[in-house]
């Protein structure tokens, strides 16, 4: 009993602590992008679907290297998966200093894929971890808990933002630029893109360090070292995962929940421009609140699974976003940017708790069944295409109904798990 009681097994605590700040650094990348669609779309004069493109190329990284991160994390172990995805996430970041020099919105979009790549895979590899340092049974509150320092991540990613980025971008509208010699347009976006290309390397030299104190530090968990062999069975695992219906709509719910949460903070900025007015820096801060109000409310969010079901508060936070988007559609005005600012609160908890839910009892397939779940961020990247194409169609106020539907998905699956007979119920802390 007293083994149960446990949080952590013996010896995890500064294992622990080190994957903590994994969370914070893949928060810090994400969040950092979101404004960049509204970067490139001024320095480069594109469409907000062209630049949307940034979103898909970062997400889409997420899909395209999680499953590889789960061959790696089966054939040696969850540390060496975290170490190669904070190695390619480390050269994707150098790689703005070249992209800034070229000055060409692809090479960008290769930065940021490599970036996301790595982040991916140390994603795939971190989140299980976290899982397998303690018992199962409060084995969603303990992701909770970590992925609770995720926010840290992403005020800061904004914050750097807010302060390096959007504060350097040249005020000229779309027109001017067009009517600028080419030598006076090439020295506005020099200075735009060094903009863009510092707070990557900084964020890059950051990642070196935390690479090498894991490095240093064994860290082994338990189920990892009584594991029988590293044998890779994908299709029989993939044919059991298939089959489970509380998974299968876990990825679909995942797939979803990270559309909503990117279209609610890449179109931020646009959506309160679009309301009240103001610069890109001005609206940035908007962004900023809602980021602060993600972070406080994840913390408040794994003491409320102390005492209910995660499924239960996963339901009500869900039909609260949808109707937070409602209200933003029809009052595009300081009272709708707050609904905007205000859905951050609803998507604190989502993706740990899915992601908890869905990967219980998966036992052996639970590194394949990771894989999934952070594929499913492929919704990241092609939600953010068709939010954008709403908005260039019918304005910003209105495009946030690509978010509000995507909520009733993930309110689906909450009622989904709430109704299944074999569910565990909240564990009291302990």
């Amino acid at each position: 009993m007293a083994e149960k009681s446990k949080y952590l097994y013996d010896g995890m605590r500064l294992p622990f602590i080190l994957l903590v700040t994994c969370f914070a650094a893949w928060g810090i990348a994400a969040n950092m992008t979101d404004p960049l669609v509204k970067v490139f779309s001024k320095i480069f004069s594109m469409s907000t679907l062209q630049a949307s493109f940034v979103q898909f190329s970062y997400y889409g990284a997420y899909f395209c290297l999680a499953l590889p991160a789960a061959f790696i994390n089966r054939r040696f172990s969850y540390k060496t998966g975290v170490l190669v995805g904070l190695g390619c996430a480390i050269c994707g970041a150098f790689l703005f200093y070249p992209a800034s020099q070229a000055m060409t919105f692809g090479f960008f979009l290769m930065a940021l894929f490599m970036l996301a790549g790595g982040l991916s895979i140390l994603e795939t590899s971190a989140n299980p971890f976290v899982i397998s340092m303690g018992p199962e049974h409060n084995a969603t509150r303990r992701l909770n808990f970590a992925q609770a320092f995720n926010p840290v991540g992403t005020n800061i990613g904004v914050f750097l933002a807010a302060t390096l980025i959007l504060p350097r971008l040249n005020p000229a509208t779309e027109a001017e630029r067009a009517a600028m010699a080419p030598d006076a347009l090439r020295a506005i976006q020099v200075e735009e893109l060094s903009a863009v290309m510092t707070p990557y390397v900084g964020f890059a030299c950051v990642l070196v360090v935390i690479w090498i104190a894991i490095a240093l530090i064994p860290m082994p968990t338990k189920r990892e070292m009584t594991a029988e062999g590293h044998e890779v069975h994908f299709g029989a695992t993939l044919s059991r995962l298939l089959k489970n219906r509380h998974y299968r709509f876990g990825v679909i719910a995942q797939f979803f929940n990270v559309a909503a949460q990117t279209c609610v903070w890449t179109f931020t900025i646009q959506y309160v421009q679009d309301a009240i007015g103001g610069t890109e820096a001005d609206a940035g801060w908007y962004l900023q609140a809602s980021l602060i109000i993600f972070l406080v409310s994840r913390f408040v969010m794994v003491w409320l699974m102390g005492y209910l079901r995660p499924a239960m508060l996963l339901t009500l936070m869900a039909l609260c976003g949808t109707a937070l988007c409602l209200f933003a559609m029809s009052s595009p005005n300081i009272a709708g940017v707050w609904a905007v600012v205000s859905i951050s609160a609803t998507l604190s908890l989502m993706f740990p708790t899915i992601y908890g839910i869905a990967l219980h009892g998966l036992g052996d397939d639970t590194k394949f069944g990771a894989a999934g779940l952070v594929m499913a961020i492929l919704g990241g990247a092609l939600m953010p295409l068709v939010h954008g194409a709403v908005m260039d169609a019918q304005g910003a106020a209105f495009s946030y109904i690509v978010p509000g539907l995507c909520f009733l998905v993930v309110a689906a699956y909450g009622v989904f798990d709430l109704r299944s007979k074999n569910r565990m119920t909240a564990q009291p802390a302990t």
